[in-house]
Formats: C-alpha cells, sequence, structure tokens
C-alpha cells in the first residue's frame, strides 16, 4: 500500500492533473515533492531529459509605474526609433514609409507562434508546489511588470526558478532611471538578466563613470545601447571612459548617447560598431574613428558660435578609416564649404544618405562638390543652408533616378520656383520639407496670432519674397512641409500619394487660392493658420471623395433616350474593384490645428 507524504503532490503524465495535496493541524518541516517537476518520476535515481524552454517574453509597464521596464526575447517587428529630444535627426527619415521594408509579418507571426507552441509543450509537465502547470505560471508571470515579478518570486520554490528562467531569458531591457534611483538598483537588475543584448536608458539622473561600468560588467554581450537623458539629468562621461568602453566590447554594433557635452575628445576603436550617434557636441580637441564596420553616424554638436572643434580634420580621419559608411547626419554651425570639399575627397562609396545641417556657409558650389562625388545620394538634408534655386537646379540634374527625401527647411535663397523645379525634374520623390523658405522677410514669428487674417505690411524692396504661388504635381509624393512658409498666398497641389501635409503658420495662404486634389490624404497640420483657411481646408479634404466619378453602373432606358444610374441596391452585388473603391471612399483625413 503506497502512502503519499501530507506535503507532496503526485502528477500523472497522461493526463496533466494535480492531486489535492492534504495538510495536518501540525505541520512538520517542509520537504518537496518526492517526484520530478518537470515529467512525473520518481525523484531517486532519476536524471530528467526535458529542458526548460529558453525564450520569454516580459510585457513591458507604464513607465509611470515602475523605474524599470523589460521586453523580453527575439523582437521580430521593427520597433521604429524615438524622436530626438533636441534637434531632428534627418538618418530619422529613414523609415517614415508605412512599409514593412522587406519584412514578412506573417511569416514572423508564424514562428513566434511556433516558438510559443513549442515553449508550452516543454512547459505542459512542469507542475509546481501550488499545483500550478507550469505553462500556465509562465505565461502569467512574463505579464508582470519587473517590481511585481521580483514580488512574484518570493511566495515560493516554483515561482522563484520560473522568474529566474523568465529573468534570464530576457534579450531587450528598457530602464527608466529616476533622479532617486541608485546605481545598485540598475545593478541588480542588470545582473538578472546575464542575456541582455539591448539595453535603452532614459536617465533622470546624471549618467557617470559608474553606471558604464556596471553596464560593461553585467552585459558581457551587448550589442545596441541607447541613453537618453532628461529633465535635468547630466552625462558626465568623458571621451576616455567612452573609448575604453567602446574598445571593451567586442560584440557593440550601436551606440546611441545623449548629453555628450563632456567629452572633450575621444578615441573610438571597435571592428564590430556599426551605428553611432552622438549629441550635444562641444568643443573636441580630438575625434579619431577605427570602426571599419561603421556604416551609420550622426553626430550634433551644440548651438553655440565659439565652439572650436576642427570638422575638417574629423571628416579626413572618417575618410581614412570608416570606408563603409552609408548614412552621414552631421549638425553644427561651423559646416562651411570647407567641410564639404573634405567630405568629397574622402570618396565614400557607399554613402546613400548625407545631412549637412546648420551650415549657413554652405553655397551652391558646396552642393556641385556632392554632387560630382556621389552620384548614388537618396536622401539629402541641407536645412539651415545657404543654397538656392541654382544649387536646386544642380541637385536635380544630379540625382533624378535615385533622390526620394529632400529637406531644404530654412534655406531663405529658395523659393517656390525652385521647389517646383525640384519636384517636377525628381519622380522617385517621396518625402519634400521646405518648411521657412518662401517666408514673408517682415514676418516675426511663424506661430504667433494664430488667428489674425490681415496680410503683412511689406516693403517694395522684397515684394519678390512674399506672395509666392506653388504649383506641384507629382504621382510619388507622399509627405510635403511647407511649415512658417509665409510668403505664400497661392497653393495647388494634385499629388494623389500625399498622405501627410503640413501648412502651420501660412498665414498668408489664401482660402480661395487653395485647391487639394490628394485623394489618399491623412493628416493634414494648419495650426497657426487663419480660420478660414482652416475652413477651407475642411472642406476641401471632406468632400474630396464625393467629387470622384460615381461608381454607381449606367444604364439606359428601354427606348434608348437617355442614361440613368442605376441605385446599387438593384444592380446585385458589388464587384471586387467597386467594394476596395468604396472602402477608399470611407476614409477621413485629420486637420489638426493644436
Amino acid at each position: 500500500m503506497q502512502h503519499s507524504h501530507p506535503n507532496s503532490a503526485a502528477v500523472s503524465p497522461a493526463t496533466h492533473s494535480t492531486v489535492a495535496s492534504s495538510s495536518d493541524t501540525k505541520r512538520g518541516k517542509k520537504r518537496g515533492n518526492y517526484n520530478c517537476s518537470r515529467c512525473g518520476q520518481p525523484k531517486k535515481g532519476h536524471n530528467c531529459n526535458i529542458k526548460t524552454p529558453t525564450s520569454a517574453t516580459i510585457t513591458p509597464v507604464d513607465p509611470s509605474l515602475t523605474a524599470v521596464s523589460v521586453i523580453s526575447a527575439p523582437t521580430l517587428l521593427p520597433v521604429p526609433r524615438q524622436a530626438p529630444s533636441h534637434l531632428r535627426r534627418a538618418l530619422s527619415f529613414d523609415d517614415f514609409d508605412d512599409r514593412t521594408g522587406g519584412i514578412d509579418i506573417d511569416a514572423a507571426e508564424r514562428d513566434e507562434k511556433e516558438d510559443e507552441d513549442s515553449a508550452t509543450d516543454l512547459l505542459d509537465l512542469d507542475v509546481d508546489s501550488c499545483g500550478l502547470p507550469g505553462n500556465l505560471m509562465w505565461d502569467i508571470l512574463r505579464r508582470l511588470p519587473p517590481a511585481e515579478l521580483l514580488s512574484a518570486a518570493k511566495v515560493c520554490k516554483g515561482w522563484r526558478d520560473t522568474a529566474r528562467r523568465l529573468w534570464k531569458a530576457a534579450e531587450e531591457l528598457k530602464v527608466r532611471v529616476p533622479a532617486s534611483v541608485h546605481v545598485g538598483f540598475v545593478a541588480s537588475m542588470l545582473q538578472k538578466c546575464p542575456g541582455i543584448l539591448r539595453l535603452s536608458l532614459r536617465m533622470e539622473s546624471d549618467f557617470d563613470s559608474m553606471m558604464l561600468a556596471c553596464i560593461a560588467f553585467s552585459c558581457p554581450n551587448l550589442e545596441h545601447m541607447e541613453v537618453s537623458t532628461f529633465d535635468n539629468a547630466m552625462n558626465r562621461i568623458n571621451g576616455d571612459e567612452l573609448g575604453r568602453f567602446v574598445a571593451d566590447k567586442k560584440s557593440l554594433k550601436s551606440l546611441k548617447m545623449e548629453g555628450c557635452s563632456n567629452l572633450g575628445g575621444f578615441v573610438l576603436c571597435s571592428s564590430s560598431l556599426c551605428t553611432l550617434w552622438l549629441s550635444d557636441l562641444y568643443c573636441l580637441s580630438k575625434m579619431v574613428f577605427n570602426c571599419p564596420q561603421l556604416r551609420e553616424i550622426s553626430l550634433e554638436f551644440s548651438r553655440q558660435e565659439n565652439d572650436c572643434t576642427d570638422l575638417t580634420t574629423m571628416i579626413d580621419g572618417l575618410g581614412r578609416s570608416c570606408l563603409r559608411l552609408q548614412k552621414v547626419h552631421i549638425a553644427s554651425m561651423q559646416l562651411s564649404h570647407a567641410v564639404v570639399l573634405a567630405l568629397s575627397a574622402a570618396q565614400l562609396r557607399n554613402l546613400r544618405m548625407l545631412s549637412l545641417v546648420l551650415g549657413s556657409e554652405i553655397t551652391d558650389a558646396s552642393v556641385a562638390a556632392i554632387a560630382s562625388s556621389y552620384p548614388n545620394i537618396e536622401l539629402l538634408d541641407l536645412s539651415g543652408s545657404g543654397i538656392s534655386d541654382s544649387g536646386i537646379g544642380m541637385i536635380c540634374n544630379a540625382f533624378p533616378e535615385t533622390l526620394s527625401r529632400l529637406l531644404i527647411a530654412l534655406c531663405p535663397n529658395v523659393t517656390s520656383s525652385g521647389i517646383q523645379f525640384a519636384t517636377a525634374q525628381l519622380p522617385l520623390l517621396e518625402l519634400m520639407d521646405c518648411g521657412m523658405t518662401i517666408c514673408d522677410p517682415n514676418s516675426q514669428d511663424p506661430t504667433a496670432d494664430k488667428n489674425n487674417c490681415k496680410s503683412h505690411k511689406t516693403s517694395g524692396t522684397n515684394l519678390h519674397l512674399v506672395n509666392q504661388k506653388l504649383i506641384i504635381k507629382h504621382g510619388c509624393l507622399r509627405k510635403l512641409s511647407l511649415w512658417g512658409c509665409s510668403g505664400l498666398d497661392a497653393l495647388y497641389l494634385n499629388c494623389p500619394q500625399l498622405s501627410d501635409l503640413n501648412l502651420n503658420s501660412c498665414r498668408n495662404l489664401h482660402p480661395e487660392r487653395l485647391l487639394l486634389q490628394c485623394p489618399a490624404l491623412e493628416n493634414v497640420h494648419a495650426s497657426g493658420c487663419q480660420d478660414m483657411l482652416i475652413g477651407a481646408i475642411q472642406s476641401q479634404v471632406c468632400n474630396a471623395f464625393t467629387a470622384m466619378d460615381n461608381p454607381s453602373p449606367s444604364k439606359h432606358l428601354p427606348d434608348g433616350s437617355k442614361r440613368v444610374r442605376v441605385p446599387h441596391l438593384l444592380s446585385g452585388e458589388f464587384s471586387e474593384s467597386e467594394k476596395k473603391r468604396r472602402r477608399i471612399e470611407m476614409q477621413h483625413c485629420n486637420v489638426l490645428v493644436d
């Protein structure tokens, strides 16, 4: 006759059912189960061959509820990059399109489902001391935020083991570090996740060498790291500390760091680094890049005129040691024609995206140098430069078959004629930013006087800068930005693919001189515009689909005298093309005025 211990539970592998355990009034010393928790066989002389799963998913939580967010397991779908907190990175427009970029979503979902099914099969046999099946416990605990997961691990041995496996299986960790949190808390979180590959830190406290050393020690296989600063947090890392970190991390592929005003100078040597983003740079005495695999670099300098960084020497170094660069973004008030010449001499054969922002000394001659050296440019951002309509013409002649994104915001020498010429000569253009180009010189603040309906008085010497008309007819253009174009008084758009239009602060645009023939419009930004203009926009986008041809079939009367529209109720079922067209007609456009 077989006796069972009061604190033990027998498991039947065939039915996966559990037997309720009985308890005495006086409980003795707590003992574990006599049977294996994975396969149910007696533990004595038994070696279990069933392995625990190696993948997990821990759902992120609201940052306001906890200081840490953990995101598990292999992420199959691309995550859009976060918008920068200070200066816009033109390279962020790389994935502005809502297409998946070649990733098969259905296949990814099938693979993820197969992984979950396999994990569930392995956990079906695992029963903890509380009698819950392992797959159910795994699914419950993976949904908990990190703070509650730490508390759940104290319930019993089974829960503690499951929580430990969840931490070990996590591959991506997002941590919000409030000002009151000590570095030891972050260290304890990182030590629980030895397999972390992607780390994102939202610093609300100072980021110093102790935090960097903690990351270097706790994450031996780190591949992607991003550090962003908020509120009054400071990045106290200097150039030597950053150089040692990059050199020690042999598997580091991506490094993005904000608030780098204390670097002073640095030497980066890495055989694996592919992406480097550094912002808030200031007065760098030296910048040495020995990264042969580097493909994307973004360097943003502080907007101070006394910055003494030698950009020409930096570009020369990039050309010698980083020959695989494809994306270059530099934002600095020290950009000049000499820097562009150094970039042209670097002969970066794989360069596809070039962004040189805030360089007021970049001229049409600089455009000619870029066009002669890099004929395969797909994205060109010269915002804040001194180019004119002649430079726009050079761009159109050099990149008619490759350029799909052109950003020329804050270029005061560009007129509506240059913009029209660009849209007519660049058939592949999908995104164009012309903000603050067609400006009224007497306009003080483009965001003030939201409901002002009176035109500004203009001197006779600046009449060529106001009352400009813009006519754009393009078959591929998807996003158009005309924010702050206060000198624009007439606009005609015939862009069937246009989905996003920015007309913020176009205060002198007359409602009766606006015509939008853009059936795919989803968002129109009209903050700071006249009330009458906002009403005209709403009227045109709301009536855009009703102006289309009526899809109802036509039919002659029996005597052949007239052609009349036959109601759909009398014409039977819709064809597939008619159903698709009616679905398009049901779409609505948002007019954003806040």
